[in-house]
């Protein structure tokens, strides 16, 4: 992996996200490299995926779609709907032109933190788990204390049982649910048994 220059990435980070959500971006990049950790993974990697898990957020609502268009990137309706979803795909072109980064594994994780994906790599799970099961979002979130034991144990059930929860979420709300969001928590609860 190429070498890493923390100070440089925290900094450009901090200026781009809002204080909220860099705190969360911190929580998510030390709570990857412990699942790493766990799991026998690469803890530089899950920590840099970590830290630029969010590195789109920060642009402004309204400027998403055309960004999409302007780079290629395809827009479903759902995304289309909620144009918070696109901070995924964005992010991928952000870690690479901003940030130079390559790593195949680490865009990959940066695109399937948000919905997930069936069949994804230990380090797309990572940082899935991670994002959701950060500390910093108690403040907000009652994460049941079964899922972060999973978290360092069984990668699969862990993603079933958020996805299991994100999907009852969003069935009892108004929000429409992502195509991929319904086909990963199908194929992780049906591998699992959830």
């Amino acid at each position: 992996m190429q070498d890493i220059n923390w100070k440089e990435i925290e900094e450009k980070l901090k200026d781009t996200l809002d204080e909220e959500r860099f705190r969360h971006t911190l929580g998510v990049s030390y709570t990857a490299a412990a699942i790493a950790m766990a799991h026998g993974y690469d803890v530089q990697k899950a920590r840099l995926a970590g830290m630029l898990h969010d590195c789109a957020k920060s642009v402004p609502k309204e400027k998403r779609i055309p960004m999409c268009e302007e780079y290629g990137i395809e827009v479903s309706e759902c995304e289309k709907e909620n144009t918070g979803l696109l901070h995924s795909k964005l992010g991928v072109m952000i870690a690479d032109r901003i940030y130079g980064i390559s790593d195949e594994e680490i865009l990959g994780s940066i695109r399937w933190h948000t919905t997930g994906r069936p069949e994804m790599s230990i380090l797309e799970q990572i940082i899935y788990i991670a994002d959701y099961i950060e500390p910093n979002r108690d403040t907000y979130l009652e994460i049941p204390a079964e899922i972060r034991q999973y978290a360092f144990s069984d990668l699969d059930r862990c993603c079933a049982m958020i996805m299991k929860r994100i999907v009852g979420y969003l069935g009892s709300s108004s929000k429409k649910k992502d195509e991929m969001t319904e086909k990963a928590c199908d194929y992780y609860c049906t591998l699992t048994g959830i």
